[in-house]
C-alpha cells in the first residue's frame, strides 16, 4: 500500500468543487509519507520529531528515496520541517512515476487536478486499489485528501484516526495548509495593494 501514490491518483479521480492547489497536494503527500514510513517502520515519532530507524529498503521507490532522505542525527527533524522541505515539486515526481509505470497516459487537450495537465489515470489494479480505498472512507487518506482540498474535513475522520504519531501527523499536515493559505491571502493583499498604487501613478 502506498499512501502517497493513492492520495495522487484520487486527486486526479475525484472532482473536487475547486482545483487542488499544488502546495496543498504537496504537503499532504510528504504527509502521506511519514504515514508510510511508520507503517514500515522505518520511522518513529518522539514528539514531533522524526526518528529514523535502521536503514532497510523499501519496496516503492520514491517510498525509499524518502527514507534516504531523512535527517538521520540528533536533533532529528520535525514533521513540519519535512513536509516544507520533502513536499516542493512531489506531485511532479509521484506523477512521473505513474507514468513510467503505465498508470498515466498523456492526452492532448485533457485537463487534471494536476499542475502538470493531460494526464489521464489509465485502469489499473493501482488504481482500484485506490479507489477502493477512497470508497470505503480510510481516515488517513480521508484526512490527507482534506488537507489536500479533495474533499471537507470531518471531525467523524478525525475521530477514527486513534493511533497518536499518525494523529501528529495529520495535524501537522493540517496546521501546514492553513499556514500556507494564510501566507496565498496575505499575498494576495499585498499584490492588490501594490496594484492600486500602480494604478494611481
Amino acid at each position: 500500500m502506498s499512501t502517497p501514490r493513492d492520495l495522487l491518483i484520487v486527486a486526479m479521480d475525484v472532482a473536487p468543487d475547486r482545483p487542488v492547489e499544488s502546495g496543498d497536494l504537496s504537503l499532504a503527500l510528504a504527509g502521506a509519507e511519514v504515514v508510510d514510513l511508520l507503517a514500515a517502520e522505518a520511522v518513529a515519532l518522539d514528539g514531533d520529531l522524526i526518528v529514523p530507524n535502521l536503514r532497510v529498503p523499501l519496496p516503492e521507490g520514491l517510498l525509499d528515496e524518502a527514507a534516504s532522505a531523512l535527517v538521520r542525527e540528533a536533533p532529528y527533524e520535525s514533521v513540519e520541517n519535512w513536509l516544507w522541505r520533502r513536499g516542493r515539486g512531489l506531485p511532479s515526481a509521484y506523477l512521473a512515476a505513474l507514468e513510467k509505470e503505465g498508470l498515466v497516459a498523456r492526452q492532448r487537450g485533457r485537463w487534471t487536478l494536476v499542475s502538470s495537465g493531460r494526464a489521464a489515470l489509465v485502469d489499473s489494479p493501482a488504481r482500484s486499489r485506490a479507489a477502493d480505498r477512497w470508497a470505503t472512507g480510510e481516515p488517513v487518506l480521508a484526512q490527507l485528501a482534506a488537507a489536500a482540498g479533495i474533499r471537507e474535513v470531518s471531525d467523524e475522520d478525525s475521530a477514527k484516526v486513534t493511533d497518536e504519531a499518525l494523529d501528529t501527523v495529520l495535524a501537522t499536515v493540517h496546521d501546514a495548509v492553513t499556514e500556507l493559505e494564510a501566507v496565498r491571502q496575505r499575498k494576495g493583499v499585498e499584490d492588490a495593494a501594490f496594484d492600486n498604487v500602480w494604478r494611481g501613478m
